[in-house]
């Protein structure tokens, strides 16, 4: 009997599915809804923090959410992408960053921990000619 070979293409997207989750970038502020098991009952527990790292590797894809929480004690959360434990991703506020990870970010307190909000520019048709309008950001 012979050993069927796979190569490592095959290997590393054994366990990938569509998630249909929203195109993440660094530096975003996203919430992430996440199971909880507490005792015998299940729940959702929202994460949202800036998105400060992503380490793509197929079905072990990983992202990485930092938040400050009560007292200002800050909290990063490690979460596997293609998990069955996180229901849903939505992104709060893009963000204008220059660097692939924010690891720097660690150090910072209170106002200089803030990342840039990106301002999108909407574009809709005016017959043949582009219009081009602001987008006023949300607060």
């Amino acid at each position: 009997m012979k050993a069927q070979s796979f190569t490592k293409e095959t290997i590393a997207s054994l366990g990938m599915y569509d998630r249909n989750f929203p195109q993440l970038c660094i530096g975003d502020v996203i919430a992430v809804s996440q199971w909880v098991e507490e005792g015998n009952k299940k729940r959702i527990q929202i994460f949202e923090g800036n998105l400060i790292a992503q380490h793509k590797k197929g079905a072990s894809t990983t992202f990485t959410v930092r938040k400050i929480g009560a007292n200002g004690v800050s909290v990063e959360k490690i979460f596997p992408l293609y998990s069955p434990m996180i229901d849903s991703i939505k992104v709060v506020m893009k963000a204008l960053v220059r660097r692939a990870k924010l690891y720097y970010l660690r150090d910072r307190i209170g106002r200089s921990a803030r990342v840039k909000e990106k301002v999108e520019k909407k574009v809709r048709t005016v017959g043949k000619h582009v219009a081009r309008a602001a987008v006023a950001p949300q607060e």
